[in-house]
């Protein structure tokens, strides 16, 4: 029998920190990736994939605020540009993998869907928003959209100066359509689903889905993916080939076998970064947790070479 696998795809695998964001670029850097994933193909994988939109959803905000100042045209809410964000990566990256299907002999259909992700509306996280988006604000452009919009900035200490919208990022508790993107992986369909963590929405006291001003973990959305549409294997694509425990230090080790209970004592002793992979080990252990065979985090170069990449399990047999 085939295994159903996500694969979230990382900020990188899309556009890289050094680069101006052209679509040009975009598409070269998504191409390479997915040349990356036929192999799990080749071996049978049925795939979902989730892919990153922090830099373009940054864009499409700016332009939001281009558009208001100098054209008088209406700003549109975060959870829209978040829709807007998965529609046009999914799109990108349905048409760069059909090509590279096509290239390596291979029949398959790709579908993108619109993914909504339900939180909960008094997650702990609307009263402490720290997720930074768009823009950097001048002191006084900040005391006027404070008043105007009631957003949140934080100033950015380590750039050249200003203030950042924050926002916040409250956990995934339910995908929607989640039955739909499972059945369709498991018919033969690639599925593109959750980008960006999907647009967040909350349940009101009327059982009317509503619009979050919020961003989710696109790694914790997808591993609940994951895990509810009883997928075997989850992967989270990076920029490092392992995970380290004391990374960029001396004594820095590679870790690439993991048990539950070890990870979980890497994670406590503060091993990981909360700004890069403690989110990630997070995910990874949510997956196996709850039904998961094994997590895996590796450079999406090196996803062919089983020798590389840290395998997380509940247990190292």
């Amino acid at each position: 029998m085939s295994k159903l696998a996500v694969v979230a795809l990382g900020g990188n695998a899309l556009l890289r920190g050094d680069q101006l964001g052209t679509i040009e670029e975009q598409e070269q850097n998504t191409t390479a990736t997915l040349e990356n994933i036929v192999y799990l193909i080749k071996e049978g994988y049925e795939l979902v994939l989730s892919h990153g939109n922090g830099p373009q959803v940054g864009n499409i905000l700016m332009r939001n605020d281009a558009g208001e100042q100098m054209y008088s045209i209406a700003q549109m809410p975060l959870d829209i540009c978040v829709a807007d964000s998965q529609g046009g990566i999914g799109y990108m990256i349905e048409r760069m993998l059909m090509n590279v299907l096509i290239k390596n002999n291979i029949e398959k259909n790709i579908v993108t869907l619109v993914t909504q992700v339900v939180v909960e509306k008094d997650d702990p996280a609307f009263q402490n928003p720290e997720k930074r988006i768009g823009k950097i604000y001048s002191r006084h452009e900040v005391d006027k959209l404070e008043k105007s919009k009631g957003w949140i900035f934080k100033e950015e200490v380590k750039s050249a100066g200003g203030w950042r919208r924050v926002v916040p990022s409250p956990k995934p508790i339910r995908i929607l359509n989640e039955e739909i993107i499972g059945d369709l992986a498991k018919q033969g369909n690639i599925v593109i689903a959750v980008g960006g963590g999907g647009v967040p929405v909350y349940v009101d006291d009327n059982q009317r889905l509503r619009p979050a001003e919020a961003v989710i973990d696109k790694d914790l959305a997808s591993s609940l993916l994951a895990s509810r549409i009883d997928a075997q294997e989850f992967y989270i694509l990076t920029d490092v080939p392992y995970v380290y425990i004391n990374y960029k230090k001396e004594d820095q080790e590679i870790k690439e076998f993991l048990n539950r209970d070890d990870t979980l004592e890497y994670l406590d002793q503060g091993m990981f970064s909360e700004g890069s992979m403690a989110p990630k080990i997070r995910a990874a252990l949510y997956f196996i947790e709850n039904g998961g065979e094994k997590s895996v985090i590796t450079e999406a170069t090196k996803l062919e070479d089983r020798s590389y990449g840290t395998k997380i399990t509940m247990n190292y047999d």
